[in-house]
């Protein structure tokens, strides 16, 4: 794994494997049964120049999991960037100052641009319609979790990816992660204009994967393992797209979606926010209780992730086994009230 973490494209089956294995170690700790101190003194910066609820909080606790302590900055408006500072400039001041960091922007490319100018970790926590590389390894140990629950392998899986798949940056980068495995097959289902780029199904299809585009959830999709929806990006969309855009049901993953096209055992996964207004035409909230509907155990696999990315990066991963001790506080049997016992 190399000194940031900011594309897929950094990583290789093995350096994947390894944060997996990370994570599942740090599973006892996220759940709240054990506590350890690793990054005590450690100190984390948040930069969040673009909105995020789940992904800066995740990250925050994460890293206090560890032991360390976070500076958050959230929006534009109440940095330096807002007098002009440049991303140059606030990478050295910030690099003085923290220990890690993690970075979302609106721009795509504008996080490589920050790290270039600092030794210090660099996290991509969403660069615009580029990469989200943390969503996809969580979202790949989701996976991994629930075929292993289910007892089915990721070799020849079928993976359908549905919504806005050109500007959704959570299945650009996941489709590359799932290319590093064996062949499986991929099906895309996007509304008109909003198609997997091509580079994407070139790569894939050039690492033997299967790589079918459809126009509709109308078919049959039986044989799928997991289905991974995805919310429309209209705050990416050009004057041109918006106007007089409208998503049907045609690409609504839903209850009745789920039961007549879909097997019994097809995992639901989204990497959130869903929009949950009816005109949205969004995963429904209909399938709340489904136990196919994995997107709560799939935000709740983002702290050991994250756990694993950081303990990676700050070279503690080996440490961890010598750091642990029981909680002293209340820990809740289920975290939902859907819940499965932790």
């Amino acid at each position: 794994m190399s000194r940031h973490l900011l594309s897929v494209d950094s990583l290789t089956r093995d350096s994947v494997n390894h944060l997996m294995h990370v994570a599942a170690r740090m599973e006892p700790i996220a759940q709240r049964r054990q506590v350890t101190r690793v990054l005590e003194g450690a100190v984390l910066g948040n930069l969040f120049f673009e909105a995020s609820t789940r992904t800066r909080v995740s990250f925050h606790a994460a890293f206090c999991r560890l032991g360390g302590s976070v500076c958050d900055t959230t929006g534009f408006t109440f940095s330096s960037m807002a007098k002009g500072e440049s991303l140059y400039d606030t990478s050295r001041v910030m690099s003085g100052y923290c220990d890690a960091i993690v970075m979302r922007h609106p721009d795509q490319g504008s996080v490589a641009e920050f790290a270039a100018a600092t030794h210090v970790p660099v996290i991509n926590g969403g660069d615009g319609p580029g990469e989200h590389p943390s969503q996809a390894l969580l979202d790949f140990y989701t996976i991994d979790k629930e075929f292993t629950r289910l007892g089915k392998k990721l070799a020849d899986a079928h993976v359908l990816l549905t919504g806005d798949l050109k500007y959704g940056r959570t299945v650009h980068s996941l489709i590359k992660l799932l290319s590093l495995y064996d062949p499986m097959r991929i099906t895309l289902v996007a509304p008109p204009g909003l198609e997997m780029p091509d580079y994407l199904i070139d790569l894939v299809a050039s690492r033997g994967h299967r790589v079918e585009q459809r126009t509709s959830l109308a078919d049959d999709y039986a044989d799928v393992d997991v289905v991974y929806t995805t919310r429309i990006q209209k705050e990416r969309f050009t004057a041109e797209m918006s106007e007089g855009f409208s998503l049907s049901r045609d690409f609504t993953v839903d209850r009745a979606f789920m039961d007549k096209r879909c097997g019994r055992d097809t995992i639901v996964m989204h990497p959130l926010p869903r929009d949950s207004r009816p005109e949205a035409n969004d995963l429904d909230v209909d399938l709340n209780g489904d136990p196919r509907l994995a997107i709560f155990r799939q935000t709740d696999n983002g702290i050991p992730v994250r756990m694993a990315i950081f303990a990676t990066l700050l070279q503690v991963d080996e440490l961890i086994e010598k750091d642990l001790r029981p909680v002293r506080w209340f820990v809740p049997e289920r975290v939902g009230v859907d819940d499965s016992p932790l």
